[in-house]
């Protein structure tokens, strides 16, 4: 497991790829990109607006409250533990289980907003990785050599153990 020290977590407010007010401004942008989506509010609007993600990853809230938008299971789904402040092997296993084997829906018991860092380490070049930043819009990361190293150095400031 992975987990991020408290003296860390400034390195993670800032939006990891581009962010947009909400989700209407990038469909467009989207077509023919495969698409993976971190959070429930972000998969519910991309399947609104005609988008289906590859892999979605959702835990049934948004802010911590539970989440009353409706959106429609993608593929297998699948179960996995997840501590809030934590990435789980379990959680980086089943990531990556989805990326080779889409459609999948992955269900967090806990909390997914890091799941984005071992999605986009996982993903193929040129995808999309759609993730909620609570109050400002939805976060637009493309897959690319760029984006997999700025990953790999957000998952440097975490503490591994077993």
């Amino acid at each position: 497991m992975f987990k991020l020290p408290d003296e860390k977590r400034h390195y993670f407010k800032e939006p990891f790829g581009e962010l947009f007010p909400d989700i209407t401004g990038i469909i467009s942008r989207l077509s023919g990109k495969i698409i993976y989506s971190v959070g429930d509010i972000v998969t519910h609007n991309l399947q609104k607006n005609g988008a289906t993600p590859s892999v979605a990853i959702v835990d049934g809230h948004t802010m911590r409250s539970p989440c009353k938008k409706n959106f429609s299971t993608i593929g297998k789904v699948v179960r996995v533990k997840n501590s809030a402040g934590t990435i789980s092997d379990e959680l980086i296993a089943t990531i990556n289980d989805a990326v080779t084997h889409p459609p999948m829906t992955i269900y967090v018991n806990g909390e997914e907003d890091l799941a984005v860092i071992p999605l986009v380490i996982a993903a193929p070049m040129g995808s999309m990785v759609l993730y909620g930043q609570p109050h400002k819009g939805v976060v637009v990361k493309e897959v690319n050599i760029k984006a997999k190293e700025q990953a790999l150095e957000l998952l440097s400031h975490f503490i591994h153990t077993d």
